[in-house]
């Protein structure tokens, strides 16, 4: 019968098209207060608070006893299927399916949606919505008041907020941007001040071209968050904006004092001040709140030590800027003079000024005649010290050559400050605090682009984000492309940004009347010496964003040590910056710039730049080549596939360092990948995929790498090259594996056996062997796969070949444990960890010690599985598999939770759901999500616990991992039974007794059947 108890809307009971008669309010809230909690015991005390608050009547408890009689009368419409009301000690429960109470039924349906959305089940989500959706008949006890009423709408409340956000966010990651709209309007009007609701209005509205809309309801929301909340919007929306306004796709934006003290008298002698006009001011509060509280401590001690700051950056990030508007800023702080004097330190090609001349100008400004001044350099000095002695001046010494140009010009004990600028660092100056400019952050680009453009017709925020992106965030870069767009009262930012975009290089398009990016990068470069500009030049050749000393000795020629040296002479000169020990990169335009040099032809012909990349991939796929035989030594390899390294490979002690340096380069280990894959032949992305392999399958790249290992087998077999096919089969078949594509993941293997044994190479039939038997252990086929292994043992143990054989009966060991035959399991798992120990291999102890766990914990002493568990992990510290972590850390956390260490276990079961969707491991993700799961109900949160068991085991089913899907099937039915849904119990328990009857997993098989049997002993008879 169609039996159901509505709490959305009006409180009432329907039954084939009948309403039950609930009479008055008090009724139905206390048939609302019983369904609610459907299946679970509820106190009589609790139930006379969410029916009279705190205010009962004298006789609550016959009241409520009067209640519940009315209730069974009115669900007596159901006949035969009306749900009892058990009266126990202090209690009541009302013993219906939940699913049969629309409220509970609607809020394990967005659960469900919710868990299946974050696996990609979008399909599965939307029709679980959907559902949802047909049970919302208005507000939940529409007309009842009270707190708990309003309590349960604000729960529920939350759960339909939950629902319209899910189901936006599948139709946002499906590009169906207009069908979000409307269904976030309404929300957002409801929520003015939700954050994350606004951003994906935004960027729904962006997406079917309302992009005006978008921008004022961002500006709105910032506004009412200040407003009604009183703190600054959070980073998401200004990342949305950022992200319309520089013309990001709407895809990719889914992903991601002063004080009261008196001024000082003026002093009676003269006052220099010739500092150049100050201009308004964007950005840069940092760097300001450092030197402003530097100059100025101290202020009102008698101390006479001279400040000294620095500021240092590559040519155009605004050093001479900031330095003249701090000292416009401080006008006040320093009564005696500001002395602002340009060095010349950044021209080559002129006469730097000497100290004599400098000190000379530094008299003459402070009011001495000049044709009074000595000489000699150290008469200077000590008259500029004295004059200086008893002055609180600020000067500014501008572009400054070197450390011997400034030294003598420090006026010595004195109230005076210096702030010196240069395009070096300046490491000799006695007590000077550096300040380092960077580029500016992108909206304060953004901000002085359109300072210094002014209020324009035509400008357009998407393309001035644009602009500023283009021009590196780099200030001067910013100034002359506004400069240029004035310049052209005609033009639109529109216009401007074309020209950037296609009037050729668009380094080349940066330059107005006067300046131009070119010059003042040519001012750099010409200030190098031979082998400065030589390193300089090639870095712009370098495919990655980063880069070794190796690397540039590999694109230069030079020694590792001399590469590594010039990389510190660059990095002092700012035309490159140290991003962690000895990894530098460069700024775009700087890049741009240096690669221009190698296109002129002048000093570097085509030929020289073709075998420095050259020089580089051979480096980078060499030196790999040796890290991964390190790393991952199971492999089988084509024989002596890569050319000598041109330098030296950096040093790789072991796998652990080894598999440090892939992880290390890896970006630009996949950039060489795409280079080759683009520029060279198909031979030489056979190969670089090959060596790659196992880096990229550990490492969870098995986007990148699919397409190209494929790649890599048409070559070899239009080659003709059998061996290295069967090779590359393997390589495909692991990440196949991996990315739980277990089908094909046996094709693979079983083509390449195929061809091992026509070749009748023994080594590659055995690795064969074992990638094969790795998808049918994980598809359940525990038989088969054992089968396999015995065979191949057998011929491995007529060889020496240690590793491989403890690789072997450690796989042997697993079938042997999920056949139950734990005395055999054993026996394997102890032979493969002593040879595994033996021999050194780290990685091998790990992964048998994760092995014995699980026999530990099969045979239930969980003690010993933890203390395993946490030495295999410790074991695993600093390797960089994170594909093997997290299915150790997921194993202890199952651990953890039978012990009753729930919340530690939850911890490590989110941090390895966060790992296996990162690395592409279905598998790994689906035993996680029955893991949380499982340590939910635990902990008695059976209702949390249902819609991520529903998750898990929809994974399971499409990669058609059999072998797991018995264990899911069974907590799914646990978490049933607990939750009241009884009938779907008895139903995944007899599939979860079936799948282990298939499998041979007689322990999994013997577990169905008692729970099977308790839960259908438990059943009550309908009517009772």
């Amino acid at each position: 019968m169609d039996f159901e108890i509505r709490l959305s809307g009006a409180v009432e009971v329907r039954a084939a098209g009948r309403r039950g008669d609930l009479r008055s309010t008090k009724t139905r809230l206390t048939l609302a207060a019983l369904a609610w909690d459907a299946g679970r015991t509820v106190s009589v005390d609790t139930l006379i608070h969410r029916v009279w608050d705190d205010h009962p009547p004298g006789k609550a408890r016959e009241a409520l006893h009067a209640h519940v009689s009315r209730i069974r009368a009115s669900l007596r419409i159901a006949g035969s299927d009306a749900p009892p009301i058990t009266s126990r000690t202090n209690s009541y429960v009302l013993q219906v399916d939940p699913d049969r109470v629309d409220l509970r039924c609607y809020q394990s349906c967005v659960h469900q949606a919710r868990a299946l959305r974050d696996s990609d089940d979008q399909e599965a989500a939307l029709r679980l919505l959907d559902r949802a959706d047909g049970l919302w008949r208005g507000e939940p006890l529409a007309g009842i008041a009270g707190s708990w009423a309003e309590h349960l709408r604000t729960a529920v409340g939350e759960t339909s907020l939950a629902a319209a956000m899910t189901r936006t966010e599948i139709l946002l990651s499906e590009g169906r941007f207009a069908d979000a709209v409307p269904v976030l309007l309404p929300l957002a009007e409801e929520h003015p001040v939700d954050e994350a609701l606004a951003e994906r209005l935004a960027i729904a509205l962006y997406g079917c071209d309302r992009t005006a809309e978008a921008t004022r309801l961002l500006q709105r929301t910032r506004q009412r968050v200040v407003r009604d909340i009183g703190l600054d919007a959070g980073r998401g929306l200004h990342r949305v904006h950022q992200g319309i306004l520089s013309g990001t796709p709407a895809a990719a934006l889914l992903r991601r004092t002063g004080g009261d003290e008196k001024k000082p008298a003026r002093p009676s002698h003269r006052v220099p001040d010739n500092l150049p006009r100050d201009v308004p001011w964007v950005g840069r509060r940092e760097e300001l709140r450092r030197l402003t509280s530097a100059l100025c401590e101290g202020q009102g001690s008698t101390a006479v030590v001279v400040t000294v700051e620095a500021i240092d950056g590559m040519g155009g990030v605004g050093k001479t800027a900031l330095a003249v508007h701090l000292g416009h800023r401080l006008r006040d702080r320093f009564p005696d003079g500001r002395v602002f004097l340009h060095l010349g330190g950044a021209h080559p090609d002129r006469t730097v000024t000497t100290p004599a001349r400098a000190l000379t100008e530094l008299l003459r400004l402070t009011g001495l005649d000049a044709k009074e001044l000595p000489h000699d350099t150290d008469e200077l000095v000590a008259l500029w010290r004295a004059t200086a002695r008893d002055r609180r001046m600020l000067v500014i010494l501008d572009d400054a050559a070197g450390s011997e140009q400034v030294r003598p010009l420090l006026p010595g004990a004195s109230p005076t400050a210096v702030v010196v600028t240069s395009r070096r660092r300046l490491p000799g100056l006695p007590g000077v605090r550096p300040v380092s400019l960077d580029v500016l952050p992108h909206e304060d680009a953004i901000a002085l682009f359109t300072r210094r453009l002014g209020a324009r017709p035509g400008a357009d925020e998407g393309d001035i984000a644009e602009i500023v992106r283009m021009c590196g965030h780099l200030p001067l870069a910013i100034e002359i492309a506004a400069s240029r767009l004035l310049a052209r009262p005609s033009w639109g930012t529109s216009d401007l940004l074309r020209q950037l975009r296609t009037g050729g290089p668009h380094l080349a398009q940066l330059h107005d009347g006067e300046r131009a990016m070119v010059r003042v990068f040519d001012l750099s470069y010409r200030a190098l010496n031979a082998e400065q500009q030589l390193v300089f030049r090639r870095i712009g050749l370098h495919v990655g964003t980063e880069f070794s000393p190796q690397a540039v000795a590999a694109l230069t020629g030079l020694p590792v040590a001399a590469a590594g040296r010039v990389l510190e002479e660059l990095l002092a000169h700012h035309l490159v910056s140290e991003i962690s020990p000895y990894r530098f990169s460069m700024h775009d335009l700087l890049r741009d710039y240096a690669r221009s040099l190698t296109e002129v032809g002048d000093v570097e012909t085509e030929d020289d730049c073709r075998r420095a990349v050259r020089a580089l991939v051979d480096h980078y796929v060499a030196t790999a080549d040796r890290a991964d035989r390190l790393a991952y030594p199971f492999r089988s390899r084509i024989a002596d596939c890569t050319e000598p390294p041109v330098v030296s490979c950096p040093e790789l002690a072991d796998a652990q360092a080894a598999e440090q340096w892939l992880i290390t380069e890896g970006a630009n280990l996949l950039d060489i990948l795409d280079w080759l894959a683009h520029h060279g032949t198909e031979r030489q992305l056979a190969i670089a995929v090959h060596v790659l392999a196992g880096f990229l399958d550990m490492e969870g790249h098995v986007l990148a790498a699919e397409p190209l290992l494929r790649r890599a087998v048409a070559h070899w077999e239009a080659a003709g090259d059998s061996a290295s096919r069967a090779r590359a089969l393997l390589d495909l078949g692991a990440v196949c594996t991996h990315s739980s594509r277990y089908a094909e993941a046996m094709s693979a293997a079983n083509e390449a056996l195929e061809v091992a044994r026509s070749l009748g190479e023994w080594e590659l039939q055995s690795e064969c062997v074992h990638q094969l038997s790795i998808p049918l252990w994980q598809t359940g086929q525990y038989a088969e796969a054992q089968a396999l292994q015995k065979k191949s043992l057998h011929f491995l143990l007529r060889t020496d070949n240690k590793r491989k054989i403890a690789r072997s009966r450690n796989l042997l060991g697993i079938t042997h444990l999920h056949l139950a035959e734990n005395h055999e399991a054993l026996q394997c798992f102890t032979s493969a960890l002593a040879d595994f120990t033996e021999i050194g291999d780290e990685r091998g102890r790990y992964s048998t010690l994760n092995n014995i766990a699980k026999l530990c914990q099969r045979t239930g002493d969980l003690k010993a599985a933890e203390n395993a568990y946490r030495e295999a992990i410790g074991v695993a510290e600093g390797m960089g598999n994170k594909r093997d972590r997290a299915t150790m850390q997921m194993n202890l956390a199952s651990v953890l939770d039978t012990l009753g260490k729930t919340d530690e276990a939850l911890a490590l079961y989110e941090r390895v759901l966060e790992m296996t969707r990162a690395v592409g491991d279905r598998r790994g993700e689906a035993l996680t999500l029955n893991g949380i799961g499982r340590a939910h109900r635990a902990a008695g949160r059976a209702e949390q616990a249902l819609p991520l068991h529903i998750a898990a085991l929809a994974v399971i089913r499409r990669i058609q991992a059999a072998g797991e899907e018995a264990d899911v099937l069974y907590d799914l039915a646990l978490a049933e039974r607990d939750t009241g849904r009884t009938a779907q119990a008895v139903a995944h328990l007899t599939e979860s007794l079936e799948a282990s009857r298939r499998l041979g997993a007689r322990v999994e098989e013997e577990r169905a059947a008692r729970a099977l049997a308790e839960l259908r002993g438990t059943l009550i008879e309908p009517g009772r």
